[in-house]
């Protein structure tokens, strides 16, 4: 396992869960399945999990790479409470080594000074209260390696009548699993492709605890959950990979469960890739139909047709976008289609939001008290 060094005190490190010691000394991360060993000063692979003396901690609570106000369309949810405003932040750090990462300056980040904004998760939950949002993301890098502080704000939004999302690659154990997902009413599951080779050479991690989380959403929680593939040219994205894919959600999810096939643009480690022509997004789209999904959509290009959703039993129209925009909605008050009754799963209201493409910066101006 690779280990940082230098896990210094920190004011907003606070103790984290899910560790042991082991018979050599050593404490032994229990968040992922990585396993981090970590001798004194040491981090994890995530760098926000680092052991201080006889603890581990969690050493970015109430710290944030600030706050933005997004459509939830971007979070990758096109069934939960479409055309609303979320309030979005993350950490630093993140448990995957993806050399394609879009979040990388983010995600990759390895100095805790990055993380200007300091809130506390009461605070959160009044600014997006303040701000017309209707949820909170926890986004930009995986909420799963700063699960204290992703369920603290959690709990203090579901107080105030606010629902919350993770945006996460699912990379996590069982048993802080079922806790981080108790606090969840969304999630977004990037599953970055479905070959082992492609986890083990490209993020440095395993897809079966990924499928894994896949089920335990499906048959053990309540939790509103889409799946997003970024289809990366040579990589991930052949006829034959994207079928098993997709015969794989039909098999042990449903039909049911919204699929996003996304475009790769060069970046990160992968430089030299090619972006994602239209053609494949649109190909792995018909793919996933023609296995049996209901609800298969194409982001990073402009593809009104691919963003729609449409009534699975009689083809109507249900919900148009233009990338983040609504163009059309034609569900009832209880969520069925218009024209024949059909109900379509997602969380919906009578209506929908009007937030559309703005994205707005928020201040959150009250300092966590570690």
């Amino acid at each position: 396992m690779e280990h940082q060094q230098d896990a210094t005190t920190d004011a907003a490190a606070v103790p984290g869960r899910y560790w042991h010691r082991l018979e050599d000394g050593r404490l032994q991360c229990d968040l992922c399945p990585r396993c981090c060993r970590l001798h004194e000063g040491q981090r994890g692979l995530c760098f926000v999990r680092a052991r201080q003396g006889d603890r581990l901690m969690l050493t970015t609570y109430g710290r944030s790479s600030g706050f933005c106000i997004d459509p939830i369309e971007k979070k990758r949810l096109n069934h939960f409470l479409p055309g609303t405003p979320v309030l979005s932040f993350g950490t630093a750090g993140c448990n995957l080594t993806c050399r394609f990462c879009q979040n990388w300056d983010i995600s990759k980040a390895r100095e805790s000074d990055r993380l200007q904004d300091r809130a506390a998760p009461e605070a959160i939950a009044e600014a997006a209260l303040r701000s017309g949002c209707r949820s909170v993301a926890f986004t930009y890098n995986d909420p799963v390696i700063f699960l204290e502080y992703a369920v603290d704000v959690a709990q203090a939004c579901r107080a105030r009548g606010l629902r919350t999302v993770a945006v996460t690659a699912g990379y996590i154990c069982a048993e802080p699993r079922r806790e981080f997902f108790r606090h969840m009413d969304a999630a977004n599951v990037d599953l970055k492709g479905f070959t082992e080779g492609f986890y083990r050479n490209l993020c440095s991690a395993r897809l079966a605890p990924v499928l894994e989380t896949l089920e335990y959403l499906k048959h053990e929680t309540s939790v509103w959950f889409e799946i997003t593939t970024l289809l990366i040219p040579g990589e991930n994205d052949s006829p034959a990979e994207i079928e098993a894919l997709s015969r794989w959600v039909v098999d042990r999810l449903g039909p049911e469960v919204p699929l996003h096939f996304t475009a790769f643009h060069p970046d990160w480690k992968m430089l030299d890739t090619p972006p994602t022509p239209p053609a494949t997004l649109r190909t792995a789209r018909r793919i996933a139909m023609e296995a049996g999904l209901r609800y298969v959509f194409t982001g990073n290009l402009h593809d009104p047709e691919g963003q729609a959703t449409y009534c699975h039993a009689c083809g109507a129209l249900l919900i148009g976008r233009d990338w983040y925009d609504l163009t059309a909605w034609t569900l009832t008050a209880e969520g069925r289609c218009a024209a024949c009754g059909t109900p379509c799963p997602g969380v919906f209201e009578a209506r929908p939001g009007a937030w559309g493409r703005r994205r707005a910066r928020v201040a959150v101006p009250e300092p966590v008290r570690a």
